[in-house]
């Protein structure tokens, strides 16, 4: 059941990765690899922006937007405690300054939520496997 909200999540970053692939990777890796592809869509949008380009924001944007939610729900409040209510926390506080960020042209805003992305990141590339 664990692995199967893992995988779910998974979906979002289907676009970047052969489907396939994603099957046979571990929980550990596929929460990286949607932690990259958001970093991946937030730079995306933010050059769309810097272009002037609203229609390839636009898509960026919702593709972020759409990952954090597949984050959010890999989340298990049961097993994972204070630490993924944390978690949550801080994604719901993510996708909020992308909903700002999206409406505002703020590259400003993108670069904190990436910011902050990068240091989920790390901690969870230390965990390891």
């Amino acid at each position: 059941m664990y692995v199967e909200a893992y995988k779910r999540s998974a979906r979002q970053y289907a676009d970047v990765h052969n489907a396939t692939g994603i099957a046979d990777d571990s929980p550990h890796r596929l929460i990286q690899m949607l932690m990259d592809g958001f970093l991946a869509r937030v730079n995306s949008a933010k050059g769309a922006m810097l272009h002037g380009d609203m229609e390839a924001k636009s898509l960026y944007m919702s593709k972020a937007i759409g990952i954090i939610g597949g984050l959010n729900e890999s989340l298990d409040v049961g097993q994972g405690g204070d630490l993924a209510l944390n978690l949550r926390g801080l994604y719901d506080y993510i996708n909020m300054r992308l909903l700002q960020a999206s409406h505002e042209n703020s590259t400003e805003k993108l670069d904190e939520v990436a910011g902050l992305m990068r240091e989920i990141k790390e901690a969870w590339d230390a965990i390891g496997q």
